[in-house]
C-alpha cells in the first residue's frame, strides 16, 4: 500500500480553509481533494459535483479512485462515521490520546479509509513520478486523529484559526450547500452555537497536536495559521506552508499581493467557493466587524474569552469602527452590504 502524505486542515467551519485549500491545490505536487470525510455521502451517494464540474462518479479522478473500492458500502460507512465522530465522544477520544492509545477505536471500515488515501495518492500524482500532498479540508478533530491512526497515512495538521466573532457572524448568512445552482442551504447555527463550536474544536485540535501534546515523542507536524495573517500575505503563508510538509515552494499562484489564479481542483465537498476559478481577490472579510450586532459580539466573546489572547485575537471590538455603526437587533442581521469576498471565507 502507498504511503499518503496527508495535510489536514483541522479547526471550526468558516474559517478560510477552503480558499486555503483552493491556494495549495494550485501547485504542483499538491491535491485540493476538499473534506474528505463528506466523500461518502456527498460524493458518493448524493453525486454532487466535484470541484472540477463533474459529478463525483465520472470525475476522472474520482472514478479511478472509486473503482479501488469495490467492497466499501458508502452509504453504510457515511452513517458510521458520523456516530463514530460524534462531540459525545470527545471526552473518552482526548483520555485515550493522553495515555497514548488510538484516540479513535479501530473499526473494519478502517481499511477502506486506508485504501481511500493510498488510492489517492496513488492516481492523483501518477504523472508526477514523485510523492504529493493531499489536502483534506474536513476539519474535524476527531476524523484528523483517525486518519492520522490509519496505516499509510503520513499526517501533517494545518490548524486554521479565524476570531470567533468572524466565524459567527458568518454562520448566519444565508448560503446554497454547493453553489447558486443547489436549493439546498448550509446550516445557520445561532451565535452561542458557532462560539461553543469554534471553541470546543480548536480546543482539541491544540490538544491532540499542539505542542507538549504529542505522547511518545512525535515529531512536530503541527502548525497553526490564522485566517487574517494568510490574507494580509498569502504568497508567504502558502510558502510557509508548503515548507511545514517538506515541500519545495516553486512559482506561488499570486500574480499580485492580493491576488491569486484559480484553476479547477478535485475538491469533493466544501464551501461554495471551491468552484472558484480565475483571477480571485485575496482581501479579508471584515463585515463582521460592523455587521454582528453589540449582543451576538459580546455573546461570543464571553464563551471564547478563555482562549481569545492565545489565538492573538483582542477581547474588544476593533476601535476604528464607531459605536453607532454596530446594530443591536437581532444577532443574525446585517448592516452593511455582502462583501464581495465573502465566499472565500471556507
Amino acid at each position: 500500500m502507498s504511503t499518503a502524505r496527508v495535510l489536514y486542515l483541522a479547526g471550526s467551519g468558516r474559517s478560510g480553509s477552503t480558499l486555503v485549500t483552493t491556494v495549495l491545490g494550485q501547485l504542483p505536487g499538491f491535491l485540493a481533494a476538499g473534506e474528505l470525510r463528506y466523500l461518502w455521502r456527498r460524493g458518493i451517494v448524493e453525486n454532487r459535483p466535484c470541484g472540477c464540474g463533474a459529478p463525483i462518479v465520472d470525475c476522472p479522478l474520482w472514478s479511478r479512485v472509486l473503482a479501488d473500492l469495490p467492497e466499501a458500502e458508502p452509504a453504510a460507512i457515511a452513517g458510521r462515521l458520523a456516530t463514530r465522530l460524534r462531540l459525545r465522544g470527545l471526552p473518552a477520544l482526548l483520555r485515550r490520546h493522553r495515555r497514548g492509545r488510538p484516540p479513535v477505536p479501530g473499526h473494519p471500515d478502517d481499511t477502506h479509509l486506508a485504501r481511500l488515501y493510498a488510492s489517492i495518492a496513488e492516481h492523483a500524482f501518477a504523472q508526477d513520478g514523485r510523492p504529493g500532498v493531499i489536502v483534506d479540508s474536513s476539519k474535524l478533530p476527531p476524523y484528523g486523529a483517525l486518519i492520522g491512526s490509519l496505516p499509510g497515512v503520513d499526517l501533517y495538521v494545518l490548524h486554521v484559526v479565524r476570531d470567533p466573532r468572524a466565524t459567527a457572524f458568518s454562520w448566519r448568512r444565508r448560503r446554497a450547500l454547493d453553489g447558486g445552482a443547489d436549493d439546498r442551504l448550509m446550516s445557520r447555527p445561532p451565535v452561542w452555537k458557532a462560539a461553543l463550536l469554534w471553541l470546543v474544536w480548536n480546543t482539541a485540535t491544540v490538544r491532540l497536536w499542539g505542542a507538549g501534546n504529542r505522547p511518545g515523542g512525535a515529531p512536530d507536524r503541527y502548525l497553526r495559521v490564522r485566517y487574517e495573517d494568510f490574507v494580509a500575505d498569502p504568497a508567504a503563508i502558502t510558502a510557509r506552508i508548503v515548507r511545514f510538509v517538506g515541500a519545495t515552494p516553486g512559482e506561488l499562484p499570486f500574480p499580485s499581493p492580493d491576488t491569486v489564479r484559480l484553476a479547477p481542483t478535485h475538491s469533493v465537498a466544501g464551501n461554495p467557493s471551491r468552484h472558484r476559478t480565475g483571477l480571485v481577490g485575496v482581501v479579508a472579510d471584515t463585515e463582521w466587524v460592523t455587521g454582528l450586532p453589540a449582543r451576538g459580539y459580546a455573546v461570543v466573546t464571553a464563551l471564547t474569552g478563555p482562549v481569545l489572547r492565545r489565538f492573538g485575537y483582542p477581547l474588544r471590538r476593533p476601535a476604528t469602527v464607531a459605536a453607532d455603526s454596530v446594530s443591536t437587533g437581532d444577532p443574525g442581521s446585517t448592516v452593511v452590504p455582502s462583501s464581495p469576498v465573502a465566499g472565500q471565507e471556507g
